[in-house]
């Protein structure tokens, strides 16, 4: 199988682990039950993924694909870094508040051996954080920002970014925002982050 539309059915598949994992929870969804759903053979998720945990991780990296491609094209591109950043911002936080995050993260809130968690960790923000940092970085070096007085500059923004959303989003308090909620947080958040961080 070429390897774009091994790609494109792989997201056909992990489209189908998410709906099971949503009525079943992580633990009780099976991989033959994925495959039996997804009109697979066991056979091949295992060979494509190596077993349930590795869907997991595949499921997180597939979901931060736009965040990333986002990123690396401001990057690459020589993009204004905070112009990039306004550009990326509403995108990092559509993801992190959508159905997917929100499913992948209760998945590993309820993990008591935090395989999921590392899992989750390894697959979004370590493949994500970098390229923010990137950015940021290249914001200072332009003199366009400066590091904050305390703290580091990803972090912060981070904070005010998302703040306490993505929990209230796990635990159920807070419902999917909308497309304007989440331009007028991240434009939000970049204008408190420019006023914290400029001379």
């Amino acid at each position: 199988m070429k390897a774009d539309k091994r790609a494109a059915r792989m997201r056909e598949i992990e489209a189908v682990a998410y709906g099971l994992i949503a009525e079943q929870g992580f633990e009780g969804t099976s991989m033959l039950a994925v495959a039996k759903a997804a009109k697979a053979s066991n056979e091949t998720l295992y060979r494509w993924y190596g077993d349930k945990k590795g869907l997991f991780l595949s499921m997180v990296e597939a979901n931060t694909i736009d965040v990333r491609a986002r990123m690396e094209a401001v990057l690459a591109e020589g993009t204004d870094p905070v112009e990039g950043l306004r550009q990326s911002a509403p995108v990092l936080l559509e993801m992190l508040l959508g159905e997917k995050a929100i499913a992948l993260n209760r998945a590993a809130a309820s993990d008591p051996t935090g395989q999921l968690g590392q899992a989750l960790a390894a697959g979004g923000r370590e493949q994500v954080f970098p390229l923010l940092q990137q950015l940021f970085g290249a914001a200072i070096r332009q003199g366009q920002l400066q590091p904050p007085k305390a703290g580091e500059i990803g972090t912060l923004f981070m904070h005010l970014l998302v703040g306490d959303m993505q929990v209230r989003r796990v635990i159920g308090t807070m419902p999917e925002p909308s497309a304007q909620t989440v331009a007028r947080q991240a434009a939000c958040a970049m204008d408190q982050l420019e006023a914290l961080c400029t001379g």
